[in-house]
């Protein structure tokens, strides 16, 4: 029992199999068939098993630099102020830092929530102003306002004239026309320095010139468009 006739021994399973699959081979259309999709089928579990073994790199996390607190517009970025955490690559924004000292000592141009990443448009500097401008010679001045409840009703992207009093304050000068405010940073509290808030705009180059000259002797202010 257990033997085949013509044979001394038991049969074991791998002869016996090869020689169903030639049974069927040999044999009709309908089998050859069978024997092709049940091989194909098995080509194709392999290949999932083995795709599921390669790790995603669109899932694999990526070290990004984000706010380790609530921070407000102006502030100069110290250590304290950030940490560094893993996203998946998938969700990590364009010009996201991934290094801390790639910020250190920036000065953030919009509030930035507690665990959001750090990019480059949050920051001043030129990134933020071909972000709003589009124009690459474009330059960014500060202007500290003779009116600085002025600035509250300022935001990022709105469209002003910076003017000064002339040599008869009721002929005013404008310096320059057509400015974007890129940033309104928050009243500074260091000893000595004038009150109000900074607001950072963007200017061609020339009217740039002027606007920071003008700034070191005459009262700014602005009008908005």
């Amino acid at each position: 029992m257990g033997q085949w006739p013509g044979h001394n021994g038991p049969r074991t399973l791998a002869p016996l199999l090869r020689e169903r699959c030639d049974a069927l081979i040999r044999g009709s259309g309908f089998g050859r068939t069978l024997v092709l999709r049940r091989a194909a089928a098995a080509v194709l579990v392999g290949l999932a098993a083995a795709l599921a073994l390669i790790p995603d790199r669109a899932s694999s996390p990526d070290n990004v630099v984000v706010a380790a607190r609530d921070l407000t517009p102006g502030t100069v970025l110290g250590a304290s102020e950030l940490t560094l955490r893993a996203l998946p690559a998938q969700v990590v924004p364009d010009g996201a830092a991934r290094t801390t000292t790639a910020v250190l000592g920036r000065t953030l141009a919009a509030p930035v929530r507690r665990g959001e990443p750090l990019t480059d448009v949050r920051l001043t500097g030129s990134e933020l102003t071909r972000a709003v401008t589009a124009k690459p010679d474009t330059m960014s001045v500060p202007l500290r306002l003779a009116d600085p409840g002025i600035a509250a009703l300022l935001h990022s992207g709105a469209v002003v004239d910076v003017v000064t009093v002339g040599e008869r304050r009721d002929e005013p000068v404008v310096l320059a026309r057509g400015a974007r405010v890129l940033a309104v940073l928050e009243a500074s509290t260091r000893t000595g320095e004038r009150d109000g808030r900074l607001v950072l705009v963007a200017l061609d180059p020339v009217a740039a010139a002027r606007v920071a000259a003008a700034s070191l002797s005459q009262t700014l202010t602005v009008t908005v468009h």
